[in-house]
């Protein structure tokens, strides 16, 4: 397989992963202290304000610093809550 395939298909799954998320906010914390970052769509969803540059340092609402990681960081500790997209929905 050459590179460029290779590739795409990386880019591909990407796309498919993350498509299982829910948009919930509850991994960005909207239970709790929420990102500042996290931002309410029309329809009643979260979307990620920066999300192509969300990874490293950020910030809650009431200005707490905490590391923004991949979902799939977050999943090798184990989701706190079962509704997650991510372990209801399968690729």
């Amino acid at each position: 397989m050459d590179n460029e395939l290779y590739l795409r298909r990386q880019d591909d799954w990407l796309r498919e992963f993350e498509s299982l998320c829910l948009r919930c906010g509850k991994c960005c914390g909207i239970d709790q202290d929420p990102c500042s970052q996290l931002a309410k769509t029309p329809d009643g969803r979260y979307t990620c304000k920066i999300y192509a540059q969300r990874l490293g340092a950020q910030k809650t609402v009431s200005g707490h610093t905490f590391t923004c990681v991949p979902i799939s960081e977050v999943m090798k500790k184990g989701l706190p809550y079962s509704s997650c997209g991510y372990l209801t929905r399968k690729i």
